[in-house]
Order: C-alpha cells, then sequence, then structure tokens
C-alpha cells in the first residue's frame, strides 16, 4: 500500500497523486494507493495520516515538499518506509513567511495561514532522522521552490537519486514511479 502526502496548498488531484493512482491502476492495483486530501493544519493533517498508517502499518508514504516534511516525522514515529520527494526541510522556517490568506491549489479553499500553523509544524521538526535507511530522497535539481542542497545535506544518509534540471514538480516523477514502488 503507498500513501501520497501532497504538499502545501495542494491536494488529492494534484499531478504526481493522479499520475501514481494511474500507474497503480493500469498495473492492476487499483486499490493500492491512498491519496487523502489533507487538512491545512499541520496536527490535523498528521491525525489523519497517523490514522492511515495504524490501518495501513505495512505501507509506504510517498511526501511531495511539505508532504515530505510529514513522511519524515512520520517515518521517525511509526518506522514506515518513506520517499521523499524535493521535501521541506524545517518546514516552520520555510513557511513563516506564507502567514496571511492562502488558497488551496486542488480544492479553491481559502483559509489563514497562522503563527499557530507555524507552532504545529516547528513541533514537528526532527534535528536528524535516526532511520535513515527507511528514507529514498529523490530531488531535482532545478526546483526553485526549495533548495535541494537543503534536503541532500539533511538526509544525507538516506538513499538518493538527483536528477538534474526539473522543477518543484519533479518532472521525473512517471519514470521513477517503479524504483518508488521496489523501495
Amino acid at each position: 500500500m503507498l500513501i501520497y502526502v501532497h504538499g502545501f496548498n495542494s491536494g488529492s488531484a494534484s499531478g504526481k497523486a493522479r499520475t501514481l493512482q494511474a500507474y497503480m491502476s493500469e498495473h492492476g492495483e487499483p486499490d493500492g494507493c491512498i491519496c487523502p486530501d489533507l487538512p491545512h493544519r499541520p496536527a490535523a493533517a498528521i491525525a489523519l495520516l497517523t490514522d492511515l498508517i495504524k490501518q495501513h502499518p505495512l505501507a509506504t508514504l510517498i511526501g511531495s515538499s511539505l508532504g515530505g516534511f510529514y513522511a519524515t516525522w512520520l517515518a521517525e514515529q511509526f518506522g514506515v518506509k518513506s520517499v521523499l520527494i524535493n521535501p521541506a526541510v524545517h518546514a516552520h522556517i520555510l513557511l513563516a513567511g506564507q502567514i496571511g490568506e492562502q488558497t488551496n491549489y486542488s480544492s479553491g479553499e481559502v483559509y489563514q495561514f497562522t503563527q499557530q500553523h507555524i507552532d504545529e509544524l516547528a513541533a514537528l521538526d526532527l534535528p536528524a532522522t535516526s532511520h535513515p535507511e527507511k528514507i529514498l530522497l529523490m530531488v531535482e535539481t532545478g526546483d526553485t521552490v526549495l533548495d535541494y542542497r537543503d534536503a541532500v545535506n539533511y538526509y544525507h544518509n538516506s538513499r538518493q537519486i538527483i536528477v538534474e534540471g526539473g522543477n518543484h514538480n519533479f518532472l521525473a516523477f512517471p519514470q521513477h514511479i517503479p524504483t518508488i514502488i521496489a523501495f
């Protein structure tokens, strides 16, 4: 079972989520991937993901951007494998400048991103991972939203796939799905 964890202001209709679900269906596992719409509140998102992991303890998480930050914390707590795609490192610092009105690109929901969101993210921040073997990092060097080198340094003891060029969406995603599933 795969659990796709989308990024900031995204949702289950994101391009990577749709691509992953289509791949699983084409390969005979239409129910092999769960792509939940996460609440914008980090604590609520973690609660939802925790429930899914408890229902599917052998699941592999696939976290993109902020979803990679969440997947890192969940891997630490539950020992699940996590594939991180252009993940946010220290999300409370990265998103501190986003306080104010936000719109979810996927659902159209408008909400206030507040200091409480930042505080909830800070509570999930890990100084380091203690099970780097449970993490596969995938980054593209052309990401202009996040500096890929931050992830490469933070996850230095984990397996890494670094793709030259690309962008924050991780354009090489479709060709790496077999590697993700094999992990």
